[in-house]
């Protein structure tokens, strides 16, 4: 096992011993976790919601959103920002994906394996490997990283990726660095750190519990107890 292995194993840890293994909202069917992810883009997790139960209460299948004028698409989502953008995305994913299967059922991607359905979700526009990653560690069971905002400025700063990777190359090498049981944990427990503790402008060093685990050059005096 290489040190960048042990160094990973144990943040995991630690991270399990600090906030205990997270919990998900009830998993979506496929076609919903994707439309909630593409939703998802470039806001935060409130407005995500408000605008996918929006969504679902305006159209009562999501054939009738695909079929559906853009303009009401794009106004059942507005409290996700980007509407007139993601409206147009949402709605000729679904229609590519009836093209391509006959229906919109993703259930097919279970059979296929991790790279085939990785690259199955990924041809469309608009569904990049965290969204492609996000469907299939959390509505089918199968062993992806998702790599978010979050994700990708703290295993930068804590020294679990080199510091330029790109964010497309960073979900293949995280997914190297764990087994696949810890996807799930590790994967919510990295974004509770970026939101409460490793933030952007000022990360709240003292209170990190994988601080002696870090490789942050700025950080202060740590905590007693982190790891």
């Amino acid at each position: 096992m290489t040190e960048l292995s042990r160094r990973s194993r144990k943040i995991h840890a630690g991270l399990l011993k600090a906030y205990g293994q997270p919990t998900w909202r009830n998993p979506l069917p496929p076609v919903d976790e994707l439309v909630s992810t593409i939703l998802s883009q470039n806001t935060n997790d409130p407005n995500r919601d408000r605008a996918f139960n929006s969504l679902r209460a305006n159209f009562p299948t999501w054939e009738a959103v695909r079929d559906a004028p853009t303009s009401a698409v794009i106004r059942s989502i507005r409290s996700a920002g980007l509407a007139n953008q993601k409206g147009p995305r949402i709605q000729k994913v679904l229609r590519e994906i009836t093209r391509e299967r006959g229906s919109l059922d993703l259930e097919f991607l279970a059979g296929l394996p991790l790279e085939d359905a990785r690259r199955w979700l990924m041809k469309f526009k608009g569904v990049g490997p965290k969204t492609a990653a996000i469907v299939l560690l959390f509505s089918m069971k199968k062993p992806a990283f998702p790599v978010d905002t979050h994700i990708y400025r703290v295993s930068g700063r804590i020294g679990l990726r080199p510091k330029k990777m790109t964010v497309e190359r960073a979900h293949a090498h995280l997914e190297s660095l764990f087994p696949p049981e810890a996807y799930f944990a590790m994967h919510l427990n990295l974004i509770r750190l970026g939101r409460e503790v490793c933030h952007p402008r000022k990360p709240d060093c003292p209170n990190c519990p994988v601080r002696r685990s870090c490789d942050f050059e700025p950080k202060t005096k740590a905590a007693p107890g982190s790891v």
